[in-house]
């Protein structure tokens, strides 16, 4: 597939570096030092010039290509630059936005604006954060077979009861599969043998129910939370009020601008909106709020997050999710002390190449950047699946693949040895990155 990418920054640079190995990648963008940087470091063609322009588009390849993803940090321009290329060829259109009223006008006629799939930043990086919230020492959360399985991504702490537990002995949820743990730099396969350790990072698959089960069992001490605080009222602090707001959270919102203060409070009926700095020790304990679970610091600024996160530790808030701008820094974060960082870049980068790579199976997931995936996939009659018992049918997959649920029509099916797969039933598999291609071609 032939993919033009408009934008080096971080997020067409990381999408480039994700698809430069199966894919001729062509990378535009009016910065002529990023552009060379691209030549050194990942397998594309670079092109300096305006993405909005018929010239440097003909230049790209746009009549051959298959897929253009535009990346840049405006908005206009991604939109106008999907439009002129929809003029130029067929290649399949995605724009990077920011602001959701774009989405919205698009998701009312879609193929509007001559983008065939958008992608919002500050919505999606809103969606990220309530996910993690409610499943305390979750770091990543997915859904597949619409709703029925989920994919999460637990740290496990130093005092949980699972770290130092075999897999064995953690496994008491009947629809539950622990698929990999992410250790130092391994991508480890479980057996019943394999010991937790107080900070691995392990993949689970199942039903929502289980996921839930198991994060009390991983961390007993924490209830769900109750009391959440989310610092800043910009665009993700609006959207994640207002996704906490439709699962019945009532949260707590600091502003320090009182005109937008006045706005959130009129648009956000079950938040409490507070005005004033956020960053203030003297506000922060007046309003309690290191009794808060779960404070979420959506700032415009890194280093106003950092630190608003940090104070709220030290006075007893029991999380902290952070928003971070420069996504190198989100180990940093994590680092200090902060529990979660969620970068908008990345969660955008992640969205748009999981959409590339849905394009062969129903839906995917990215594992740690680009370590492993789970993917869904509707089994047909060529599938090696099939009509098998899946002890037989593993055997002719590669190593480091593990089928996590299986759905039929509304059923979940949790896998065993001895269960039998049927044409039109729906799995979902991690696999390690190193058998990706072989286990798609097969299942």
């Amino acid at each position: 597939m032939r993919v033009i990418i408009v934008g080096a920054g971080q997020v067409g640079s990381s999408i480039a570096q994700s698809l430069a190995s199966d894919h001729d990648v062509v990378v535009i963008d009016t910065d002529g030092e990023r552009v060379d940087e691209l030549t050194y470091s990942h397998d594309v063609l670079p092109i300096q010039g305006d993405g909005t322009e018929l010239e440097v588009l003909e230049e790209a390849g746009i009549a051959d290509a298959d897929m253009l993803i535009a990346s840049t940090d405006s908005d206009e321009t991604n939109i106008v630059t999907c439009g002129v290329a929809e003029v130029l060829g067929d290649a399949f259109t995605i724009a990077r936005v920011k602001q959701p009223q774009y989405l919205r006008a698009w998701e009312r006629a879609r193929g509007a604006f001559g983008v065939d799939f958008m992608v919002c930043t500050d919505l999606l990086t809103a969606k990220a954060i309530v996910a993690v919230i409610g499943l305390p020492t979750a770091h990543d959360v997915d859904m597949f077979a619409d709703g029925l399985v989920q994919m999460t991504e637990f740290e496990i702490p130093t005092e949980s009861p699972v770290a130092n537990q075999t897999i064995a002995e953690a496994d008491r949820f009947d629809s539950l599969t622990f698929a990999a743990i992410l250790r130092d730099e391994e991508v480890l396969i479980p057996t019943g043998e394999t010991v937790i350790q107080a900070g691995d990072d392990l993949i689970a698959i199942g039903s929502p129910e289980s996921m839930r089960g198991f994060s009390t069992a991983v961390a007993p001490q924490s209830e769900g939370p109750s009391d959440v605080v989310i610092v800043g009222g910009g665009e993700i602090g609006f959207q994640t009020a207002r996704l906490l707001e439709n699962r019945g959270y009532k949260p707590r919102l600091f502003e320090h601008d009182e005109e937008r203060a006045r706005w959130l409070a009129e648009n956000l009926p079950k938040t409490t909106v507070l005005h004033g700095d956020a960053t203030d020790q003297d506000l922060l304990e007046r309003e309690n709020v290191g009794s808060a679970d779960v404070l979420v610091s959506a700032l415009d600024n890194d280093q106003k997050n950092l630190l608003s996160t940090l104070i709220a530790k030290r006075m007893g808030t029991d999380r902290t999710v952070a928003v971070v701008a420069a996504a190198d820094f989100s180990s940093l974060f994590e680092a200090v002390g902060v529990d979660v960082a969620v970068s908008p870049r990345e969660v955008t980068a992640e969205e748009i190449t999981r959409f590339t790579r849905a394009r062969r199976a129903e839906n995917v997931a990215i594992i740690d950047g680009d370590r492993a995936e789970v993917i869904e996939v509707e089994v047909d009659a060529e599938s090696v699946l099939v009509d098998r018992p899946i002890r037989e049918s593993m055997a002719d997959l590669p190593e480091g693949v593990v089928l996590g649920a299986i759905t039929r029509g509304n059923d979940l099916i949790t896998p065993r040895g001895d269960t039998v797969v049927q044409v039109g039933d729906h799995v979902v598999v991690f696999a390690d990155v190193d058998a990706l291609t072989e286990v798609t071609e097969k299942l």
